[in-house]
């Protein structure tokens, strides 16, 4: 009976540690991949709030290499057009370092972003709630951001133009 309540035991946190990326790393990678979104794209504050979620969201449910461009990344893209507006969606699917954030190479996961931008180099200040969410919102039915309204702006800051 103890031998089995052992296993039992080794085989639950064996299950919880090779769960996906650490929260700690997963939201250091969601600030950094937001702020360089809100940089580029515009974002409004409660655009900015759900875009942070919407990559955190993303970012731990990713195990390994199978999961950057399945299911999670498609219910990633389904709740960026709920929260961006058309023109910002747009910019966001044609920038492979914003829509496919993350790159597999001989160090294993990389961000996209890290190679136009200096990792930890943070051009926005986040709001501080962003720290409070924990996650689950990533909804597989429907998106959670489809019944909220955003402020979205109606055109696109160029990069090098002025506020």
């Amino acid at each position: 009976m103890k031998a089995r309540i052992t296993l039992m035991v080794a085989m639950m946190t064996i299950v919880l540690t090779a769960a996906a990326m650490p929260y700690t790393d997963a939201r250091n990678k969601a600030m950094f991949l937001t702020d360089k979104m809100a940089y580029e794209l515009n974002l409004t504050e409660s655009q900015l709030e759900a875009v942070y979620e919407i990559n955190l969201d993303y970012m731990l449910n990713i195990d390994e290499e199978a999961d950057m461009y399945g299911f999670n990344w498609e219910i990633r893209n389904r709740d960026m057009a709920q929260v961006l507006s058309d023109s910002q969606n747009s910019q966001y699917l044609a920038s492979e370092w914003f829509c496919r954030p993350f790159t597999m190479n001989a160090e294993g996961l990389t961000m996209a972003v890290n190679d136009r931008y200096d990792n930890g180099q943070f051009l926005m200040q986040l709001p501080t709630e962003v720290l409070t969410y924990k996650g689950g919102h990533n909804q597989m039915d429907a998106s959670f951001y489809a019944s909220q309204n955003f402020d979205k702006p109606e055109t696109l800051r160029l990069l090098g133009q002025a506020n």
